[in-house]
């Protein structure tokens, strides 16, 4: 390459770098580098305490060392209670997800607990009740909280409001679903970390996700349901088994481990 030629590159380029830079600081964001030289951080999700959870997730995940978050309902958690408490043994982090699981009464199963029918007090209230009995059956206190549906609104019309304040008050962070793309740990809200799907996904979809994530070093939160070979709303155990083959790589560079931890882990890299 010619010296002039090269010179216009190498200018070009420190050009674009800091205007990258220059972007991220008008927004707030500041690089965060994640533990051992890790290159990005991934948390594995499940909600709603599924009785396949306990049956066979837990047990898949403890054999690579590989601990999840799970957003239980109270309801669900007694119906498992010995397996619910082994899995807290073993390390995984229990998370809050309500105490009826409300959503948007457009879901006419939902019409029971509507979210139009909310005040963010009776919400916080409810939170507060899922806490409780969380800990009276399992003895933690969680930390994090997922949104049912992923719907962060109460009310209706011009008495909606959000309840994300409520959320960001009483835990380290409150995660979303069906987002479209991971967090950036030096800007993203913790009280709304994007979820994304990873039920009914095979590894290689699931692969290009974590490969995204880790080129911008960013923190990629999954979510699931239920932990089975196949079925609705199911993280299939395939792909489960080959993503923490994939995870506990070295040679991968990725940080693999619950939503609190992280959560935490950003928070204190902030300050």
């Amino acid at each position: 390459m010619k010296p002039i030629r090269t010179l216009f590159v190498l200018l070009s380029l420190l050009g674009v770098a800091g205007l990258n830079l220059s972007a991220r600081a008008q927004t707030g964001a500041s690089p965060i580098p994640w533990p051992e030289g890790k290159r990005m951080a991934l948390s594995l999700s499940f909600d709603d305490a599924r009785l396949s959870n306990v049956d066979a997730g837990t047990a898949l995940l403890d054999r690579f060392g590989v601990k999840a978050t799970f957003f239980v309902l109270p309801s669900a958690v007694e119906k498992r209670l010995d397996g619910w408490k082994k899995a807290v043994a073993s390390g995984h982090e229990i998370g809050n997800h309500s105490v009826k699981h409300p959503c948007s009464g457009n879901f006419v199963w939902a019409r029971p607990n509507a979210l139009e029918t909310y005040t963010p007090e009776a919400m916080r209230a409810e939170l507060l009740e899922a806490n409780r009995r969380i800990e009276a059956l399992l003895g933690v206190r969680p930390e994090v909280f997922a949104y049912p549906c992923g719907q962060t609104f109460v009310g209706r019309g011009v008495n909606t409001r959000s309840y994300v304040p409520v959320v960001a008050e009483l835990f380290v962070s409150g995660r979303g679903w069906l987002g479209e793309a991971p967090n950036d740990p030096g800007y993203c809200d913790l009280a709304q970390v994007t979820g994304m799907e990873m039920d009914g996904k095979d590894f290689e979809q699931i692969r290009a996700l974590v490969e995204t994530a880790r080129a911008a070093g960013q923190w990629l939160v999954l979510a699931g349901h239920e932990t089975a070979e196949a079925g609705p709303q199911t993280t299939r155990l395939q792909m489960l088994r080959q993503l923490c083959e994939y995870a506990r790589d070295p040679a991968n560079e990725i940080w693999i481990a619950p939503v609190g931890t992280v959560a935490k882990y950003v928070q204190q890299q902030r300050k």
